[in-house]
């Protein structure tokens, strides 16, 4: 079946009248979700994770690409008008929309941001269209040593994106794979740091370790050291763009999508690289280049675009190799495992409705959020003056509930409140919290593969190096890790 018969059907589930109601719920709540700062989509779809259990699969994963779409066109409102990135990638859209809402000129500033978004998100979409099935075929290849290879590159360049000091990512990864080893042992049976606790023997629940991290970990940060009341910045003047807007901001959606989708789709991806890559891109093409750090629109353009395009390109390797390149995608693969479901290249021939349902949704998502960001400004502002303790109060009950009825377990409240806490100093001492959740999730994974692979090869480990895909990947990793120590120590 082609990729163009294979859309045509996703679309024919995504456009059910069930499905389209998941989808503008998905788009909806991930657009508040974005302009309330501090709560970002990997904090939505994980406190949703329990209630979406007895959920069909493919409605559950349309809300979920809503949310997590949503949140980045919400995400510029905030970044813009508060002066208050959401993410560490909506940093650049803040540094230049805030000025220009500061002039008066935030009306333009969120519709080129908004537009923007529908650009990039709808071109990584038709990437994602044509490009996921390829990949998909090409990991129809990978043996157990190649993708125990791919995960350590996986756990390498994700480690070191997310987290500012090599260390600390890697402390914060270590952290997760141990949590994932707690359980029985698949292979031989034998309980593994259950410390005699039987509720303990089925393993940690991914969703409680998710909720934990970003939800209780992040009420207690907030708690601890909230800051006073922010200022939010009136949309003044007009709310549309101007003839000269346009011409100043079209060129910079296309190149922010090109920086965006290329580095998204990477094992190594993100949002924040391409980011500053199209902002210093577009501050050294632009005519007016003094106007940059005083309100510059191609500064909000460019990685507004790129910040879209990169949360498009994450979805690529997510769905063909089951690997996370972010927080949000981290918590996607555990709400698959959620419902038995394994993201790779086998999922597309076992789950085609799922798949290309989702994949349809993102298309229809996209058009529902440009008609919901654009005239509904106004309405998206107001959420920001919700008191901060009804809302981190909300959340925290959420958890807990969620939590207790996932196995009616104390153990289980118990566990939450531990991991959050242990989240909560993770992001006090500058820890980041998305590695733990990707080594909870693959490093069983990784596990698996390696034993399989030394089965397969008697106990050889030659078997790592001896297979061109996998030393490939090895050799990555390695220059991945050792890279940026050697380019430092070269630059002094």
């Amino acid at each position: 079946m082609s990729t163009i018969d294979s859309l045509m059907q996703g679309f024919a589930v995504a456009l059910t009248l069930n499905n389209l109601g998941w989808a503008f719920l998905g788009v909806t709540l991930g657009t508040a979700v974005g302009v309330l700062p501090g709560i970002g989509p990997a904090l939505t779809v994980a406190l949703l994770l329990p209630v979406t259990f007895s959920l069909d699969p493919t409605s559950a994963f349309i809300m979920f690409a809503g949310i997590y779409y949503g949140a980045m066109y919400g995400g510029s409102t905030t970044a813009i008008l508060l002066n208050t990135p959401g993410e560490s990638a909506a940093m650049m859209t803040a540094l230049e929309g805030n000025r220009m809402a500061k002039a008066g000129r935030g009306g333009p500033a969120l519709a080129t941001a908004a537009i923007g978004s529908f650009v990039a998100t709808t071109i990584a979409t038709v990437m994602i269209t044509f490009l996921a099935p390829v990949i998909a075929e090409f990991a129809l290849f990978f043996g157990p040593a190649d993708y125990f290879s791919l995960m350590v590159l996986a756990f390498v360049t994700v480690t070191a994106v997310l987290g500012k000091a090599p260390m600390r990512g890697f402390t914060s990864l270590f952290f997760g794979m141990a949590l994932g080893l707690v359980g029985i042992d698949l292979q031989t049976g034998q309980a593994r740091f259950a410390m005699g606790v039987p509720q303990l023997l089925d393993g940690i629940d991914i969703v409680i370790v998710a909720m934990g991290l970003f939800a209780v970990g992040e009420v207690i940060y907030i708690a601890v050291y909230a800051q006073g009341p922010e200022t939010i910045e009136p949309v003044k003047g007009s709310a549309w763009m101007s003839k000269e807007d346009w011409k100043r901001s079209w060129k910079p959606w296309l190149r922010g999508t090109a920086f965006g989708f290329t580095f998204g789709a990477m094992p190594a991806g993100g949002g924040e690289i391409p980011t500053f890559l199209s902002y210093a891109t577009e501050k050294k093409l632009a005519r007016h280049p003094e106007e940059f750090g005083h309100g510059a629109i191609e500064g909000v353009a460019g990685p507004e675009a790129a910040n879209n395009a990169a949360a498009g390109g994450v979805l690529v390797p997510l769905l063909t190799l089951g690997l996370p390149t972010s927080a949000t995608a981290a918590i996607l693969l555990a709400a698959f495992q959620q419902y038995g479901l394994q993201p790779g290249p086998l999922l597309f021939d076992n789950s085609p409705e799922l798949v290309w349902g989702l994949i349809a949704s993102l298309y229809i998502g996209n058009v529902m959020l440009l008609v919901l960001n654009l005239p509904l400004v106004g309405l998206w502002v107001r959420l920001l003056a919700i008191p901060r303790p009804w809302l981190y109060g909300g959340i925290l009950i959420f958890a807990t509930l969620g939590t207790y009825g996932l196995h009616n377990s104390v153990v289980d409240i118990v566990t939450l409140y531990v991991v959050g806490f242990v989240g909560f100093l993770m992001r006090r001492y500058d820890f980041p919290v998305a590695p733990a959740v990707i080594g909870l999730i693959l490093g069983p994974l990784a596990e698996q593969q390696m034993r399989r692979a030394l089965a397969i090869s008697q106990g050889d480990f030659g078997v790592f190096v001896n297979e061109p895909l996998s030393v490939s990947f090895l050799i990555l990793a390695v220059v991945a890790a050792l890279g940026p120590v050697i380019w430092r120590a070269v630059r002094r």
